[in-house]
């Protein structure tokens, strides 16, 4: 087994993570991979499993790509201690609309640091930056990473991880160009929140803990979100037949995600166990994997 999951610095820490999809298309094996992992993994520690769906972007949200989350839970055989039971539920007590002024004060404070803000019109399409005032409409607010900036913390599957932030992601969006706070400072304010202890993701988003672990430490409100107190475990990606990562983006109009699986979800038990290096057969039912990973 490639990694040992254990709170971090107190002994007696409870272990808490959470499942945290995105409504913005149908998840994919590697969606239900994670997801199954996670759960494996809270379920070992005795810990408490949340369901956070991130819904920010309300552009992409389609209400039959909200309701497949709470199906593929379901199909995959697993469960969670908190969190919304259904997309009506969800859109009435969980939406993480719901914690904008949470999201926004710390906006206002982030605003306050000498140094760490600009505002920017580009996009992907235009690259031409104007400098313009945060006040300005239409302007994303983003952090500015001082050059030469590493980031270094411990993770439960890569071993150490050190990371130039500065060159992986020298101003990373804070505010979207819609006034609406962007996914890293969401992330951290959810994870504080729901006092996360153990987050589980693909190793893509190494950039992503780095940027956070960052940024979390630019005021004293989010200083607790850090590696001293938080389990990072960035578990390798699932590829395509052609070698690429697997993603939403590149779902077909008829693509309804891996709840297409004619055979169940077994394909899922098989990824999961093939990834913690356990014996054959683990990958047979979701029990299996349980008394394999012990």
């Amino acid at each position: 087994m490639p990694f040992v999951v254990a709170p971090n610095s107190a002994e007696t820490r409870k272990v808490v993570s959470r499942l945290a999809p995105t409504p913005s298309g149908y998840l994919h094996l590697g969606n239900a991979v994670n997801f199954v992992l996670t759960w494996l993994l809270v379920r070992r520690a005795g810990g408490t499993l949340h369901l956070r769906i991130d819904d920010l972007d309300r552009n992409r949200l389609r209400r039959a790509y909200l309701e497949s989350i709470f199906r593929t839970i379901e199909w995959l055989g697993l469960d969670y201690d908190h969190g919304p039971t259904g997309p009506d539920d969800f859109l009435r007590h969980y939406s993480q609309l719901l914690h904008q002024p949470a999201y926004n004060y710390l906006l206002r404070r982030l605003r306050l640091v000498p140094g760490l803000l600009h505002a920017s019109t580009r996009s992907r399409t235009n690259g031409l930056e104007i400098p313009v005032d945060l006040d300005q409409p239409g302007a994303a607010w983003r952090a500015q990473v001082p050059p030469g900036t590493t980031v270094s913390f411990a993770d439960g599957w890569q071993g150490t991880s050190s990371l130039d932030l500065g060159a992986a992601m020298p101003d990373f969006v804070l505010r979207k160009k819609d006034a609406v706070v962007a996914y890293q400072l969401a992330s951290i304010a959810d994870d504080l929140r729901l006092g996360t202890t153990l987050i589980v993701r693909g190793q893509d988003l190494l950039p992503s803990t780095a940027a956070q672990l960052w940024l979390a430490q630019q005021l004293p409100e989010t200083t607790a979100f850090s590696a001293a107190r938080i389990q990072f475990l960035h578990h390798p990606l699932l590829t395509d037949s052609e070698g690429r990562k697997l993603s939403k983006s590149q779902q077909q109009p008829l693509d309804r995600g891996v709840l297409n699986a004619a055979t169940g979800p077994q394909p899922v038990y098989e990824a999961v166990a093939r990834l913690l290096q356990l014996p054959a057969g683990a990958g047979e039912s979701l029990k299996a994997l349980q008394q394999a990973l012990g």
